[in-house]
């Protein structure tokens, strides 16, 4: 055994470290994200934690109040990490000590880029049972496992097993039985290892960097909840953009959650698994404390983690995993962000009820036109209400689009209230952004729907927001679109640029175009295809229409050149010409009489006078 000693931590090398492989994820979110917000909870202070495998150095940094071993299998890797832990052991988990055990083990990154390929292959369930060894009675594993089924894979354009990269050593799918492929095999094998499986979090919209963690018990039991409804459809449509996809994966993501199915198509899960304290009596439930029910990394990076518990009288807003920024309170006029984020907004109840988008699509997939005009009058209703007395609505409500809003009954609320507009909007153009969004998602994303296909996007805006009982105009549409692109600006961090290219894109996206910085989704783009060609087809016909009216009109102009020139040369035109000749002049000439009589009468009046 040798012995390296790094600026900040020790690198232990017992045999079987890789000298020339990374493992380090390459795509990483600030401060670790969800990940390392829920590590960081899990772990008390003072503990003794293994960090086993490949993981975003932040998630090392956030468990900064505990002592740290990293396990690894890359020596490169434990060089990057040396200053992040206590001490790194390289090689692979035959080169733990059998006297050493410690009160958390992370693994975070699953079971098969723990071992090296250099050193003893044991194979998941004998990496399992090595990490087992290493975890004192009582405490507790956090364990990552990848579903074969999930829904990365059901969206993916290029299969699974076609994989040839080089990290692709082993390719897991379920006719592998040494992976468990779903949540009851992982119960199994924790159970055959000794292990009391607790909570379970599904992990979207990647098992590697989830931008959201959420309970798959509740996942299950709360299929129309607007909170998991908003999360799963805002962190798949982020988590795959600029990505070709077979299928729209937000949309796969949310019928999934309705269907009770949204667990069960997770990319991954993260369990959390407890040795007993007493070996006699291993049915000992364990105690896994006040554990969340979501958490979810939006916005901006950097911007922060939220956080959903479970209490006695429902689910509520915890603190914020990591600080966000909030806007100066003194930043000049011409610096100032249309949103900004206020941490202290999350601290009450969250919101029950169904997400008034989710609603809104149905009614319309349904062509339920009464339905629509109810829950549209509804949130016009509930948006005046929130104006002041000059028509203008500040905070929370400013930004209340039809994804951020709940429908419990006939109340109407504000599903995520941190988020608010840095200066009240007037009322018009509040509600005309939150039904443009929803306008632009209907006709760009492919959906049946009750009025006409000619309809543009800020024209059916007008028509919903006369469902809704106001007579919006396109001016105020205009002026909704550019609001718009200042808050999704600040919403995501864009210069001044950024925000002129988003504005000068949102105003011109058309009902025939896929949806605005969305994945590239086959299925979106063939209808978007198939919207394009059938608006090709009408214009077609109106210009066959025009040209064959025209080519009508032109003819009967040669008709009646044609006859006036036959006439023009008849006996009877001459004669008639030689009638109408005299009596022309004759006019001519009394005209000029009156003239002259005028001119020489004006002298003689004006000495009158």
């Amino acid at each position: 055994m040798t012995t390296e000693t790094a600026p900040a931590g020790r690198i232990t090398l017992p045999g079987g470290e890789m000298l020339a492989w990374s493992d380090l994820p390459q795509q990483r979110l600030a401060d670790g994200g969800p990940l390392a917000a829920l590590a960081a909870r899990l772990v008390p202070p003072g503990a003794r934690v293994l960090v086993a495998g490949p993981h975003d150095p932040a998630l090392l940094e956030q468990l900064g109040h505990a002592e740290v071993t990293g396990l690894l299998r890359s020596h490169p890797d434990a060089v990057a990490l040396a200053q992040r832990a206590a001490h790194l052991i390289v090689g692979g988990p035959t080169g733990l000590s059998d006297d050493e055990t410690y009160d958390v083990v992370i693994a975070a990154a699953g079971l098969d880029p723990v071992e090296s390929v250099e050193g003893t292959r044991l194979g998941w369930d004998g990496v399992l049972t090595r990490l087992v060894a290493a975890l004192r009675p009582g405490g507790a594993l956090l364990l990552r496992v990848d579903n074969p089924l999930g829904l990365h894979r059901l969206v993916a354009s290029t299969p699974w097993y076609a994989n040839r990269e080089d990290s692709t050593w082993t390719i897991g799918g379920v006719l592998d039985r040494t992976h468990p492929a779903n949540r009851e095999q992982l119960r199994e094998r924790l159970s055959a290892a000794g292990l009391r499986a607790g909570a379970c979090w599904a992990a979207y919209p990647d098992a590697g960097t989830p931008t959201a963690l959420l309970d798959a018990d509740h996942l299950d039991s709360d299929a129309g909840s607007g909170l998991f409804d908003a999360v799963l459809h805002g962190a798949c449509a982020g988590g795959f953009t600029g990505d070709t996809v077979l299928q729209d994966p937000a949309r796969l993501a949310v019928d999934a959650l309705h269907a009770g199915r949204a667990a069960d198509l997770a990319p991954g899960w993260l369990v959390l698994a407890h040795r007993p304290a007493d070996p006699a009596d291993p049915g000992t439930p364990p105690v896994d404390g006040d554990l969340p029910v979501a958490l979810v990394q939006t916005g901006r990076p950097g911007i922060g983690v939220l956080e959903v518990r479970h209490g006695p009288s429902g689910w509520r807003w915890g603190r914020l995993a990591t600080t966000g920024t909030d806007l100066p309170a003194a930043a000049p006029f011409a610096s100032r962000e249309a949103a900004y984020r206020d941490s202290d907004a999350l601290s009450g109840p969250v919101p029950a009820g169904r997400l008034l988008r989710t609603l809104l699509l149905d009614a319309a997939l349904r062509r339920d036109l009464a339905a629509l005009r109810t829950l549209l009058h509804g949130y016009a209703g509930w948006l005046a209400d929130q104006a002041d007395t000059n028509g203008r609505i500040a905070g929370a409500a400013a930004l209340a689009g039809t994804d951020n809003v709940v429908v419990d009954g006939e109340r109407y609320a504000v599903l995520d209230p941190s988020w608010r507009a840095t200066d009240p909007l007037p009322a018009d153009v509040v509600l005309a952004r939150g039904l443009w969004r929803f306008a632009a998602g209907l006709l760009t994303g492919g959906y049946a729907h009750p009025w006409s296909s000619t309809l543009d996007v800020a024209g059916l805006t007008v028509v919903l927001g006369g469902l809704a009982g106001h007579d919006l105009d396109r001016p105020t549409v205009s002026e909704a679109v550019e609001a718009e692109a200042a808050i999704a600006a600040a919403l995501h961090g864009l210069d001044t640029d950024g925000k002129a290219h988003l504005a000068t894109e949102l105003h011109a996206v058309t009902p025939t175009d896929p949806p605005v910085g969305a994945a590239r989704s086959y299925q979106q783009l063939h209808e978007a295809w198939l919207r394009q060609r059938e608006e090709l087809a009408r214009l077609a016909a109106l210009t066959a229409w025009t040209e064959e009216l025209l080519t009508s009109r032109e003819r009967a102009l040669r008709r009646a050149e044609t006859t006036i020139g036959l006439l023009s040369g008849s006996l009877s035109y001459r004669v008639g010409r030689l009638a109408i000749t005299p009596a022309r002049l004759a006019k001519r000439g009394a005209r000029a009489a009156k003239r002259r009589a005028t001119a020489a009468l004006a002298p003689k009046q004006e000495e009158q006078q």
